[in-house]
């Protein structure tokens, strides 16, 4: 199998987790180092196989959503409501997800949940941004050359501080939907 190929499908499978995956950047580092592949062509393998596998993930929610409680989806609707209804709205949202944090899956499991955000948008300004993220990534990432895959993804799982911050994620996107969105007049 081409090392382009598994990294992109290293990365796909990553973007489509829910929770707890590694960060495509670090990803990225360690096919560009270990296996001596062309940063330029491995950041645009990264940025398209992340904004497919995003794009399942908020799919994925989508067609769970009428599983999940009632009250939870109407609170995350009236939300989508709200910002589909005003431009700053709108235009925050896609600068949320152009410069989104480490972790984007919670983000796009709720705009998958909402129905009234358009996804397309969110996908291109998501791989705007990570265009610009994983360059400077890559770029930068001559400090990890002897890392090696294993323990890269093992320090990025385990880390009391990646933990925490799915965490803290997971209970954000919980707690977004269980907020009374209140409807705009």
């Amino acid at each position: 199998m081409s090392s382009y190929l598994l990294a992109g499908l290293v990365i796909l499978i990553a973007n489509l987790l829910p929770a707890f995956a590694p960060p495509t950047w670090s990803i990225l580092v360690y096919f560009v180092f270990r296996e001596h592949m062309n940063p330029a062509l491995l950041v645009l393998i990264g940025v398209a196989c992340a904004t497919l596998g995003r794009a399942g993930l908020a799919i994925t929610f989508r067609k769970i959503a009428p599983r999940l409680p009632r009250g939870y989806v109407a609170n995350l609707e009236r939300l989508g409501a709200r910002v589909n209804t005003d431009s700053r709205s709108t235009w925050g949202l896609l600068l949320l997800f152009f410069v989104s944090p480490i972790t984007s899956a919670q983000l796009f499991e709720a705009a998958g949940i909402i129905k009234q955000i358009a996804l397309k948008p969110l996908l291109v300004v998501f791989a705007m941004g990570r265009i610009i993220s994983y360059s400077f990534y890559v770029s930068g990432a001559h400090v990890l050359s002897s890392t090696s895959l294993g323990s890269l993804i093992s320090r990025e799982i385990t880390s009391p501080q990646a933990i925490a911050l799915q965490v803290l994620f997971i209970v954000g996107l919980i707690a977004l939907g269980n907020v009374k969105w209140k409807q705009r007049p």
